[in-house]
């Protein structure tokens, strides 16, 4: 979960309108409500008064949220399970401690059809003393990549990567588990209660204990359900990455389970001689067959492209993987150089954090901020990377279709990077897309990638997609209306080193398996700044690795991460004038004191942030209905 410029005059003044105007189909619902209150899971199917420290917290924080996901039950189109990667308890124990309390997978749930979310989160999490949390056998401290499936009975599966050590060392255990809820009163109870009741939660695989995710570390995770009505169906498939820490290679790894996430298969692997994968997803067509697509990663033997294994006795063994599509990535990396000198603190603010770029000067990075996340360019940028993501409409009886998207660099926009940073390749930079190919499982053949929305300005990134009941629909992040918009910045820089309010969620639908695509149209009603130093000890931004939109025929919702609700401030650590301009810094309240060593050496030494709560960290999930 923490891993990995101008226009005319009248093109500006409809920009400015777009950042702060209305968007379609409605107003944009808070999933994280951290602001006011978070309600037990074990109170909100038993109707039994619980709470505890991590949830007094979370009902306070206004703390970070990233990764989201949600879902719609097959069964009732007004019901959501949401879920993120939710910061919202890590100062339990206050602000002098630090964070040291859990990054966890949050569950939020509606029954309006998404005009209001409950916020929770999934029991196990340390602190959590209710009934439910004998039932979780998650032996971590941390949990995220949350993904989210239902089967077509009422239940409803989350599923995790989980590392920290609870006893509090370096360990990064690297875990993979899911957790189950159902309907209380069984599948024949109202619809309104799916998805309730949580009854446990299973560890699918367990990594190797190690320091810096040098052992076996599992991560990148995807699930989903059989809901077909053939044999396969109640099956709940799960895939991930599998990262080997110092021998090296990844592999994608797939389990099944067959008695409705209770238990799951010795894990196999599914990538075959594909030696750099990530980012599977998992698609199920209408006889219960299974596919499920990655990215293989480029290297001097093989191109960057999208892959994709089968499986046709419902998970139990897979063909080998097919390359099917070749990219020019669109991956934003730097050269990191440290700036501004170390900086001492009595008490981190993110103990932990990890930055898989690391601080040595030279090394390649794939975020930039300030102190040891410094890059040469100068810049304040998120992580991204062309993401590869797959679905199949399980109601189609007709077709074995599987329908990607990928944000790859757009063909014909590559150039010559004027800085060190750069997005298609080392010294090139070019314009983000979102681009779509159906594949027919039956032929092994697929159309040519086409783009959704082939629009002039702007980066696409973070792409999903989803499909049921006949109807296409497919969400990105877009900065079309970044007035600061170029191909040789990041998203959300400006030329002179200042960062804005530059991301928008974009989204299409097409009623013709892909063939045609409608008009782009704005979800989000309000543009957001990614860019803002909240990880990393205020250092450098973290926006996640993906978006989501779900759907059932002509109803859709998608949700993402935003950051309307942070409050910027000034960073005490930092000599003016600021590298920034400034505006990526976050409130935040430090002390400091001069220590004198016996050498008479002098050293500022920083308190940890002691305002946490006052607005700086107040990264959200928003979510709307999409056409």
């Amino acid at each position: 979960m923490r891993r990995l410029a101008l226009v005319g005059v009248l093109a500006v003044a409809l920009i400015a309108v777009g950042i702060a105007g209305a968007s379609t189909p409605g107003a944009d619902v808070r999933l994280t409500n951290d602001n006011s209150q978070y309600v037990s899971a074990y109170t909100l199917a038993t109707g039994i008064p619980y709470t505890d420290q991590t949830l007094q917290e979370c009902s306070i924080s206004r703390g970070r949220e990233n990764e989201p996901s949600v879902q719609l039950d097959p069964r009732d189109t007004s019901v959501l399970l949401g879920s993120s990667n939710d910061y919202c308890g890590v100062y339990n124990r206050g602000a002098a401690a630090g964070a040291v309390g859990p990054i966890w997978l949050g569950y939020y749930r509606s029954t309006n059809g998404g005009s209001t979310f409950t916020s929770s989160l999934v029991p196990g999490y340390p602190d959590d003393t209710s009934p439910y949390a004998a039932l979780s056998k998650a032996r971590t401290a941390s949990a995220g990549d949350p993904v989210i499936a239902w089967d077509a009975h009422g239940r409803a599966f989350f599923g995790s990567e989980s590392s920290d050590d609870p006893a509090g060392t370096k360990k990064t255990f690297g875990d993979v588990w899911v957790a189950r809820f159902r309907n209380p009163q069984g599948e024949a109870g109202p619809t309104s209660r799916d998805g309730l009741e949580y009854y446990g939660t299973t560890v699918v695989a367990k990594g190797s204990s190690a320091p810096n995710l040098l052992g076996k570390f599992n991560d990148k995770t995807a699930i989903e359900a059989d809901r077909t009505g053939t044999v396969c169906d109640g099956n709940v498939y799960f895939a991930y990455s599998r990262f080997n820490g110092n021998f090296g290679g990844v592999g994608i790894y797939f389990a099944r389970s067959t008695d409705h996430g209770v238990t799951f298969s010795n894990p196999i692997e599914i990538s075959g001689n594909i030696q750099d994968v990530q980012f599977p997803d998992i698609s199920v067509t209408h006889n219960g067959h299974v596919y499920v697509t990655f990215r293989q990663f480029g290297s001097k033997q093989n191109p960057d492209a999208v892959a994709i294994a089968k499986s046709t006795d419902c998970g139990k063994t897979f063909a080998p993987p097919v390359v099917l599509q070749t990219f020019t990535p669109s991956d934003a990396q730097d050269i990191r150089q440290p700036a501004g000198g170390s900086i001492t603190q009595s008490q981190p603010d993110d103990p932990g954090f990890e930055d898989e770029s690391g601080d040595a000067p030279g090394s390649t990075a794939r975020d930039c901020g300030d102190f040891a996340d410094h890059c040469q360019s100068g810049f304040t940028f998120f992580r991204r990377d062309t993401q590869v993501r797959s679905t199949a409409d399980q109601l189609d009886g007709a077709h074995e279709w599987v329908y990607v998207v990928y944000d790859a660099t757009k063909i014909g926009t590559v150039t010559s990077s004027t800085s060190s940073y750069s997005s298609a390749g080392t010294g090139q930079v070019g314009q983000a897309a979102t681009y779509f190919f159906r594949y027919d499982g039956a032929t092994g053949t697929h159309t040519a990638p086409a783009l959704i929305d082939n629009e002039a300005r702007g980066h696409q990134v973070f792409p999903d997609i989803s499909a049921d009941g006949g109807v296409l629909h497919a969400l990105w992040w877009d900065s079309r209306l970044d007035p600061c918009y170029s191909v040789q910045l990041p998203i959300g820089n400006c030329a002179n080193g200042s960062t804005d309010a530059s991301l928008d969620v974009f989204a299409s639908t097409s009623g013709n398996a892909g063939s045609n695509w409608s008009t782009a149209t704005r979800v989000s009603d309000v543009s957001t700044n990614p860019n803002y130093e909240q990880f990393d000890n205020r250092a450098v931004p973290f926006a996640g690795d993906y978006l989501w939109v779900t759907s059932l025929g002509s109803t859709a919702f998608g949700v993402w991460t935003d950051w309307r609700d942070t409050v910027a401030g000034t960073d005490q650590r930092e000599t003016l004038p600021d590298p920034d301009a400034g505006n990526a810094d976050v409130v935040q309240c430090r002390t400091s004191s001069v220590v004198t060593d016996k050498k008479g050496n002098q050293t500022t030494v920083f308190s940890g942030d002691m305002c946490p709560h006052a607005g700086g960290l107040d990264q959200n999930i928003y979510g709307d209905k999409t056409p």
